[in-house]
């Protein structure tokens, strides 16, 4: 075949790779293929074209070592084979009579060798691409969740008072002047140094909000009764054990009487502790004789 029909193949071949044939450009290529005689048709071509399309991907993953390992060593056999086969048919001859007779017998001429040259080309860019633009991921670690303190029960806050407070004093509850509360039990336990302290009941009823409210009054050792300190409003909405933690608006110093008065709801400012619901008093601690 001539050089010009050999140029015009090739541009059809590549042409079909890329792109694609007309009717009338498959025609002119199925007859030059058969003008020819050469020993390669356009698979190679189509492995170039995929693998220039491949190289052009932003994100490649690596091929695995074994697999490179063994493609590249197929090619170098697969090559040698080649070369090992046109030198067979390669004359003793002057370098023109070379390349014709390459042509007649079928052998590996530089027409055959460029479609493989340019697909080695084309795998060349793309390892150059898979190892430039796609590095090792990047392992992001997840920051820590923070831990979220549970919430503790007033019983629970209770109990880690009486544990660590070392100045807790404790108070029994007694009935106080509302014949309606006559069985109720229980506790207040109070630290000045936390200033902090929770009231325990057993038999308190339960009130109805929206007519009135619970409230605490704190009576300091050294203070007149007539100012005691208030220590919160509170309502009751269930029978049996119920814990109550004060909230004292004053700082309270040596408590010596807790009372729980009945009051409009919200509260009063001063009592006229008609209702007194419960009342605890501290106990002197007893001297030795």
């Amino acid at each position: 075949m001539s050089t010009e029909r050999e140029e015009a193949r090739l541009d059809l071949l590549v042409k079909q790779a890329v792109y694609g044939l007309t009717e009338e450009e498959s025609r002119e290529l199925k007859q030059l293929q058969l003008q020819g005689g050469s020993n390669f048709d356009g698979q190679a071509f189509e492995l170039t074209a995929a693998a220039l399309s491949i190289a052009s991907l932003d994100k490649v993953d690596s091929m695995p070592q074994h697999l490179e390992a063994r493609i590249l060593l197929d090619a170098d056999r697969f090559f040698a084979e080649k070369s090992s086969s046109a030198a067979q048919t390669v004359t003793t001859s002057s370098a023109a009579e070379t390349r014709p007779a390459a042509e007649e017998t079928g052998g590996w001429s530089l027409w055959n060798y460029f479609p493989w040259a340019v697909a080695g080309a084309a795998c060349v860019a793309l390892a150059v691409n898979v190892m430039t633009d796609d590095p090792a991921p990047t392992v992001v670690q997840q920051p820590a969740q923070p831990q979220v303190e549970q919430k503790l029960t007033p019983a629970q806050e209770r109990d880690r008072l009486l544990s660590s407070a070392r100045d807790v004093i404790k108070a029994t509850w007694a009935p106080g002047n509302v014949k309606e509360i006559d069985q109720i039990g229980g506790e207040v336990v109070w630290s000045d140094e936390k200033q902090a302290g929770y009231m325990t009941f057993k038999g308190l009823p339960a009130n109805d909000p929206s007519k009135e409210t619970y409230q605490l009054w704190i009576f300091e050792e050294n203070q007149g009764d007539k100012t005691p300190i208030d220590g919160g409003v509170f309502d009751v909405n269930e029978n049996g054990e119920v814990v109550i933690p004060i909230t004292a608006k004053l700082k309270a110093k040596n408590p010596a009487l807790f009372a729980i008065t009945i009051e409009k709801p919200g509260g009063v400012v001063v009592s006229k502790r008609e209702k007194i619901a419960a009342a605890a008093k501290i106990e002197a601690p007893k001297t030795s004789a």
